[in-house]
């Protein structure tokens, strides 16, 4: 294809599909967690960070890169002490992210100018540094999620009993945390600021909603994402439209489909409920399956474990 002639689109597209993998399986994780938000609050929070670095004449894309992360471990702090709330921390460290860049950007208004490709993204101005620290995080996700894949499992679900099981749930939490900020930072290059939440988030969202199994959510999240990207920076280049943009559309597009034609082939089945109760059935026997672990029942929306 035409647009691959050029350098500036082969690292789009690279950076694209490597962010698009691991964003995607981190989305299924902060999904069964609750955190969906949690993204997005990163996202704002690391705004800061780049308004320090540009204030500081620091490099503003490592710059927002180590705030995003020390805003991870600041929200699993203030999380664990509003336990009964802990979507409170979400909204305290984003009030706190954003004061913070609004102050900082106003020291300097030149500051401005440069603000939109780090609020809507450049995926096509990603350089190596970016793309080599793309790739950096990408393999230091990948190796988290496949060895702590179990016990991931267990406090996704429930955090007490994974706690009775002697897993050290402080710690995965707080890891799992700084690796979410880390994603987040990587990814703003791609859809920016404000719009980082979609490559992570829609494509879980529309793979957990279809996926017969929890295996099968994990890859198809990761094609989704993938397909979603590379379509996006495609119909980008055609018509000229902005990357971040494009790209959150395109997502946004797929899940309204996929959730429409999932609900067409529920209503041609026979029994909606047996239908749905089948498919959750078999999602959380292939995960546990996957993961080795003892069977987990669903009561009450609550899951519990049950001892075999």
């Amino acid at each position: 294809m035409e647009m691959l002639h050029y350098d500036f689109m082969q690292r789009a597209f690279c950076a694209g599909g490597i962010i698009a993998v691991i964003a995607s399986v981190l989305g299924v994780y902060l999904m069964l967690r609750r955190q969906a938000l949690m993204a997005d609050m990163l996202s704002h929070v690391s705004l800061a960070g780049v308004a320090a670095g540009a204030v500081l004449q620091v490099n503003p894309a490592l710059m927002g890169f180590a705030v995003a992360v020390l805003g991870a471990i600041a929200v699993e702090y203030v999380r664990r002490s509003y336990k009964t709330y802990s979507e409170i921390s979400v909204a305290i460290i984003m009030i706190g992210g954003l004061s913070t860049a609004v102050v900082l950007m106003s020291l300097n208004q030149s500051i401005n100018k440069g603000f939109s490709a780090y609020l809507f993204g450049s995926v096509v101005a990603v350089n190596e540094t970016e793309l080599y620290m793309m790739l950096g995080v990408a393999v230091i996700g990948g190796i988290f999620f496949y060895t702590l894949r179990r016990p991931l499992y267990q406090i996704t679900f429930d955090e007490e009993t994974a706690r009775t099981n002697g897993l050290p749930v402080k710690q995965i939490s707080l890891a799992f945390s700084i690796l979410t900020g880390m994603i987040v930072a990587a990814a703003m290059p791609i859809v920016g600021v404000l719009l980082v939440s979609s490559l992570i988030i829609l494509p879980a969202a529309l793979a957990i909603r279809i996926a017969p199994s929890f295996v099968a959510a994990l890859l198809l999240s990761m094609v989704i994402g993938l397909v979603g990207v590379f379509s996006g920076l495609t119909a980008s280049y055609a018509w000229s439209t902005p990357p971040g943009g494009t790209i959150a559309l395109v997502l946004l597009t797929f899940l309204v489909i996929g959730i429409g034609v999932k609900k067409c082939i529920v209503k041609l089945g026979k029994n909606h409920n047996t239908s749905m109760e089948l498919q959750k059935r078999e999602f959380h026997s292939e995960a546990r399956s996957f993961m080795k672990e003892p069977s987990i029942q669903e009561t009450g929306g609550k899951h519990h474990e049950r001892v075999v």
